[in-house]
C-alpha cells in the first residue's frame, strides 16, 4: 500500500470512485458453465424478491450510488421481477444496465417483445461464449436492442478466431479467470506459473473499488466471494463508509502483495504453480473459509 492512499482513506473514509451497485438478482442459471465465477446452475438457490431489490435501491440512494446493474446467474429467469426492479431503479433516478445471456432471443420479433419493457436503460450487456453457445448467439438480441434504441454491448471469453463484431457491435473479449468453477474444472489443464509470481491482484482495484456486488443473501462483495458486510445486518451506506481495505484480513494482504502475500500471511500450504492470480487467490480462500466464514461467503460462490 502507498502512504498517499492510506492518507486518502483516512481523510475520506470511502472510495471516491464508488459509483455502482451490481444486483445479483439470482444465482440460478439455465447453464452450468465451466468458467462461472459463482458456480451458477439450474439447481442453484438464492433469488431476490422485490422487497430485497427495493431495500438495495433505497440504500444505494443513501450511499450516493449512481448506477445500478442487474445480473445473475441469469437475470432473465425471473423476468417480471427484473422488469419491475429496472422500472423502480429508473424511477429513483439511477442509470441502469442489465447483463444477460441470449437464451430468450430466438428470433428478432420475439427479442423485441422481451426487451421493450426495458427501454430507458443505459446499457444491455449480452454474454455469448463457447461455454454456453457462441458469441454469434447474441445476434437477435443485438438487432432487437438496436431497433428499440437500447445501447447494447457484447462480452465473451477470448478464443482464437472469434468474430470481431456481431451485427455491427464490437465484441469485448476478456481473459478466462480461474476462480469459482473454473478453478475446479479448467485450471487442471491450463498452463501454470510459479505461485510466487502472483504478487498483485490482476483485475480488481481493492483499494478504491468502483462498484460492489450484492447477492440474494445480502452479502456485499468487492470481488466474488470476498465480502465487506451484509445489508441484512447493516445499511449499505454504513458498510461503504466503514470500508477499510488495509484492515480487512483478506483484502489487506492482497493489496500488499497479491495472492502470494495472502498465502504467506497465513502460512498456507500450496502447490508449486497455478493458472493465474485468481486461481491462487481462490484456492487460498478455500483454505481460509473456516477462519473467516463471515468474509469468505456465501457457500454458493465456493461450490458448496
Amino acid at each position: 500500500m502507498t502512504k498517499k492512499l492510506v492518507e486518502s482513506w483516512k481523510k475520506h473514509g470511502v472510495s471516491e470512485k464508488m459509483q455502482g451497485v451490481h444486483i445479483l438478482l439470482t444465482y440460478r442459471c439455465i447453464f452450468e458453465c465451466d468458467h462461472c465465477f459463482v458456480w451458477s446452475s439450474p439447481d442453484s438457490t438464492g433469488t431476490m424478491t422485490l422487497s430485497d431489490i427495493r431495500k438495495i435501491l433505497d440504500e444505494a440512494k443513501d450511499a450516493d450510488i449512481k448506477t445500478i446493474y442487474f445480473e445473475g446467474g441469469e437475470s432473465f429467469l425471473y423476468y417480471p421481477i427484473l422488469v419491475q426492479g429496472v422500472r423502480e431503479a429508473l424511477d429513483r433516478g439511477f442509470r441502469v444496465s442489465v447483463t444477460a445471456s441470449c437464451y430468450w432471443a430466438t428470433a428478432v420479433e420475439d427479442a423485441v417483445v422481451w426487451l421493450e419493457p426495458l427501454k430507458g436503460i443505459s446499457g444491455l450487456e449480452l454474454s455469448g461464449d463457447p461455454y454456453h453457445g457462441n458469441v454469434e448467439d447474441t445476434k437477435y438480441g443485438v438487432i432487437a436492442a438496436k431497433k428499440l434504441g437500447i445501447p447494447v454491448s457484447i462480452i465473451s471469453i477470448d478464443r482464437p478466431g472469434g468474430p470481431k463484431e456481431v451485427e455491427g457491435v464490437k465484441v469485448g473479449y476478456y481473459e478466462l479467470m480461474y476462480r469459482g468453477r473454473a478453478a475446479s474444472k479448467l485450471a487442471p489443464d491450463a498452463k501454470k506459473k510459479a505461485w510466487r509470481e502472483f504478487d498483485e491482484c490482476p483485475y480488481e482495484d481493492l483499494e478504491e473499488p468502483e462498484r460492489v456486488h450484492i447477492d440474494p443473501f445480502g452479502w456485499v462483495h468487492v470481488c466474488q466471494g470476498i465480502t465487506i458486510g451484509n445489508i441484512n445486518e447493516k445499511k449499505l451506506s454504513e458498510i461503504i463508509a466503514e470500508y477499510n481495505p488495509y484492515a480487512h484480513p483478506i483484502i489487506g494482504p492482497l493489496i500488499e502483495g497479491g495472492p502470494r502475500r495472502l498465502v504467506e500471511r497465513f502460512g498456507l500450504s500450496c502447490v508449486d504453480s497455478y493458472a493465474d492470480g485468481c486461481h491462487l487467490c481462490y484456492e487460498a480462500r478455500l483454505l481460509l473459509r473456516d477462519q473467516f466464514p463471515d468474509i469468505l461467503a456465501p457457500d454458493q460462490v465456493y461450490g458448496v
